[in-house]
């Protein structure tokens, strides 16, 4: 892995978080100067990562896609299926990577998404599996951390391949 990889992987993650409200456009704007001082760059990722916090909600919606398509990354179109797909993808590594735990994980797929993506639709269940576990019905929550887990594996593992930067 290149050293530039982790930063255009953040990227990337940061802007399909983004298209579902799940980080502000700002948070975008970080991960582009993130990207910049890792060594990536671009006429688009300079003027992304120039915008201030004021600018970025108007901002981001014209920038990001010419920014990563620079990169060699892609973006999806706001409310596509391939964009609620990667919102999912990315908020599964980020319990792989400890930043969520598996309820927030379940829970966060569970309101953005509900029983409405296939993809993320037996992660949906675990969340009312957990609060079957609330009520004291149910398996342990630890079974059903155990199982988020497995599925964020799951998805991390069958995610398409793309592009990490040029």
């Amino acid at each position: 892995m290149s050293s530039t990889e982790p930063a255009a992987r953040e990227l990337q993650e940061r802007a399909a978080l983004w298209t579902i409200g799940e980080v502000r456009a700002h948070e975008v704007v970080d991960a582009a100067c993130d990207a910049l001082v890792a060594g990536l760059g671009g006429p688009a990722l300079w003027t992304l990562a120039a915008c201030t916090r004021g600018e970025a909600d108007c901002d981001v919606p014209e920038i990001l896609p010419a920014a990563l398509d620079e990169l060699g990354l892609t973006f999806h179109p706001v409310g596509s299926e391939a964009c609620r797909e990667a919102a999912v993808r990315a908020l599964a590594n980020r319990t792989l990577a400890g930043r969520l735990t598996p309820r927030e994980l379940a829970s966060r797929i569970h309101l953005h998404f509900g029983h409405r993506l296939p993809l993320a639709e037996r992660l949906a269940e675990l969340d009312d599996e957990y609060d079957l576990v609330h009520l004291g019905a149910g398996r342990a929550a630890a079974e059903v951390d155990a199982e988020v887990r497995a599925e964020a594996l799951r998805l991390a593992r069958d995610a398409p391949a793309h592009s990490s930067g040029r």
